[in-house]
């Protein structure tokens, strides 16, 4: 036995064994959450899509710690997604039950610059289906137009305050358009870093592989199954717990094939 090789091995083991110091990103730099309180804006034109600033992504809830792009974002086929389409092709009510619990749930971003914050640059501010379709309706107003024109858009007011969103406690937004019209900054240089470096919602987070997803949906469906190889985040240690939250959907295994767990078995073979 050559000891100097057992030695270079049993430290090449522990530097592997050890925890790895990962970059913090500050989020608060790349997402706009308004806190209670009123708010003065500018959404600008996306770095992404020339004709339409906001940005619809499809993601899932409910299998990890956050939401999960799913793979329809880039047109590829999703696992989740695939097996809520099986399960709307039944006609049993639970069923379409759990298809309306799994399947992605849209939510629209723009870049926007916040008044009195233009040092921390463009960042993402998140919303829902009411405050998009608000947004759309004032761009088709005629008295309006175009409020993210870089020399003649307009700001908004976001009136935020604490309310039960969706059954829990969260920020309800109100939207109040500028009635003048101005110009994003006066200073060329600032415009021209807001409009280029804006952060791209499909790249700040993990990219799942339609194998991991499957693996994910699998463990939901399956809360108590014994995994020998959890599906583990690039930003985690092998020898760390990943936790998810749990499925209040219960699988009858009584039923046999006709249970959620065979038809995923059935669906994915």
């Amino acid at each position: 036995m050559d000891l100097s090789i057992i030695k270079q091995k049993l430290a090449s083991s522990q530097q592997k064994g050890q925890k790895k110091v990962y970059e913090k990103i500050d989020y608060s730099k790349i997402f706009w959450k308004p806190k209670p309180g009123k708010h003065q804006i500018r959404i600008l034109p996306s770095k992404f899509d020339k004709n339409d600033p906001f940005r619809a992504v499809e993601l899932h809830y409910g299998f990890s710690k956050g939401p999960i792009l799913a793979l329809t974002n880039w047109g590829e086929k999703d696992p989740i997604s695939e097996f809520a389409k099986s399960l709307r092709k039944s006609s049993e009510r639970e069923d379409w039950q759990l298809a309306g619990k799994i399947e992605p749930k849209v939510r629209y971003f723009a870049a926007v610059i916040v008044r009195g914050e233009e040092d921390k640059g463009a960042r993402l501010w998140e919303f829902g289906k009411l405050i998009y379709e608000q947004l759309l309706g004032i761009a088709t107003d005629p008295d309006y137009g175009d409020y993210t024109d870089i020399t003649d858009g307009r700001d908004f007011t976001i009136d935020a305050v604490e309310d039960v969103v969706a059954g829990r406690k969260g920020i309800k937004c109100t939207l109040l358009v500028k009635p003048k019209t101005t110009v994003i900054s006066d200073n060329a240089e600032f415009v021209e870093k807001v409009l280029n470096e804006q952060p791209d919602i499909l790249t700040i987070n993990k990219r799942y592989s339609f194998d991991e997803l499957k693996g994910l949906l699998d463990k939901w469906l399956n809360p108590e199954a014994d995994t020998e190889h959890p599906i583990m985040s690039s930003e985690t240690e092998d020898d760390e717990e990943q936790t998810s939250t749990p499925s209040t959907y219960k699988v009858d295994e009584t039923v046999g094939k006709s249970s959620n767990s065979n038809k995923f078995d059935e669906l994915f073979k």
